[in-house]
């Protein structure tokens, strides 16, 4: 057997399963690393204590979880009324009838919660990128 390094083809291929070079001499880039390379490089223990982060939590759950809730409220309700109130649902707006129509909210209302978090989801990643900017070595 050879001592030396197998030729790299990666260049040459340009596959799409292509991640890194085979015999690297040089670090790895930081998204390669694995979390016992990187263990010791963040304090974790300062990051939870910080009060920043622990706003940034309570604000977090502050949203997911009332949301949550009224999402399994709301997509549960249908079957829900269809059972308890079929009088009720069956009652027609036009050709079609309450069940149908509370049925196709929950396509929009999914939407609309999902629009929603995006929207608050970047806001928390300022507030992790300015958390973390903090703790960089």
């Amino acid at each position: 057997m050879s001592s030396q390094t197998p030729r790299d083809f990666t260049p040459e291929s340009g596959g799409p399963t292509d991640v890194a070079p085979t015999g690297r001499t040089s670090a790895k880039p930081a998204h390669e690393l694995t979390a016992e390379e990187e263990r010791g490089n963040v304090n974790w223990d300062a990051i939870a204590a910080d009060p920043d982060f622990k706003r940034l939590i309570a604000r977090k759950i502050g949203f997911i979880l009332p949301m949550t809730i009224f999402f399994l409220v709301y997509y549960f309700a249908l079957p829900v009324l269809v059972g308890w109130f079929p009088a009720l649902m069956k009652t027609k707006i036009g050709t079609v009838n309450y069940a149908y129509l509370f049925a196709l909210s929950q396509f929009f209302m999914a939407w609309i919660v999902a629009a929603i978090y995006v929207t608050k989801a970047a806001g928390w990643d300022k507030a992790a990128a300015a958390v973390l900017a903090k703790f960089k070595k």
